[in-house]
């Protein structure tokens, strides 16, 4: 790799997590030296700096697309493509989790709901869909509740990750006014 050393432990470092998150190590690298390069860089550009070989780089790219984590840029005078990540890292985290769901999430939900539909003829096929109603509604849930928050904004967005654990409390303070006697008149 012909990167500053800062850089290729990043870049390295999110190629080994790209193998656990399910993608190929090259596509983790590939679009780290994107994240943090200053402008788009080509195809070429990418095999230089990350001495892989140009159909790896061409195959990253595309992969990186289909997920739209990369965007196409045209500079004048020059016909080569190049690439380069949003600027915005909400719209980056906002897509990956988008994604994710269209590829795990969505399936995993449509199947539950095919099999929620079928009459189960043994016990053991009951049992097996009780409890896969249990993971229907589980599934249900999160995917609500992303609807939910994917239409905040930002900066509601941020406020609400840094809540944390305060939410626990903002609940019990709710259900403390619950259980609070109302007066006559009152709703």
């Amino acid at each position: 790799m012909q990167l500053p050393p800062l850089v290729q432990t990043f870049v390295l470092h999110f190629g080994e997590m790209g193998s656990r998150w399910g993608i190929n190590r090259t596509v983790g690298q590939i679009y780290a030296l994107l994240f943090v390069s200053e402008k788009a860089l080509n195809a070429e550009e990418i095999v230089e700096k990350l001495g892989v070989s140009r159909s790896n780089v061409s195959m990253g790219l595309k992969e990186l697309q289909a997920w739209n984590l990369v965007r196409l840029q045209h500079i004048p005078g020059d016909r080569r493509d190049h690439f380069t990540t949003p600027d915005d890292i909400w719209l980056i985290v906002r897509t990956l989790v988008e994604e994710r769901k269209k590829r795990e999430v969505d399936p995993t939900l449509t199947m539950l709901r095919e099999i929620l539909m079928e009459q189960p003829q043994t016990p053991e096929e009951r049992h097996a869909q009780e409890r896969l109603g249990e993971m229907h509604d589980l599934f249900e849930l999160f995917a609500g509740w992303y609807d939910d928050v994917r239409r905040l904004e930002t900066e509601r967005l941020i406020q609400l990750l840094t809540l944390g654990a305060k939410v626990q409390k903002i609940l019990e303070m709710k259900d403390k006014l619950r259980i609070l006697p109302r007066k006559k008149g009152e709703n």
